[in-house]
């Protein structure tokens, strides 16, 4: 075999995969992201969700103080994929981002906003 073959599979650069990350089960949790994403329902009607908040905290508690402070009705859903998920009624986005920077709970270079 010549010798230039072999030094251009030395330089074929390995297959990079842009979702490894994503396919992690603990990347919300290791990397220590609290993401902040709304969906559009049906009409003018939008959901908000909060996910990759630490197993420590109790999401019940968490659900309760935003249900206080913002004046909207909540759950908590068991995803398979993503673990306990906060949904809220209504764009609460900026609301829950800066509650969470306050009472603590994240700090503020963690929180991600995702949406429109």
């Amino acid at each position: 075999m010549p010798s230039f073959m072999s030094e251009l599979d030395i330089q074929i650069p390995s297959a990079f995969d842009p979702f490894a990350e994503a396919n992690d089960k603990d990347s919300a949790g290791a990397k220590g992201y609290v993401h902040v994403r709304i969906q559009q329902r049906n009409g003018r009607k939008r959901l908000t969700t909060v996910q990759g908040l630490k197993k420590e905290f109790s999401y019940s508690k968490i659900l309760k103080d935003l249900k206080k402070e913002f004046c909207c009705n909540g759950t908590v859903v068991q995803d398979p994929e993503l673990g306990q998920v906060i949904q809220l009624q209504g764009d609460q986005r900026k609301n829950v981002s800066t509650f969470l920077v306050q009472a603590g709970v994240a700090k503020k270079e963690h929180v991600k906003i995702h949406g429109f």
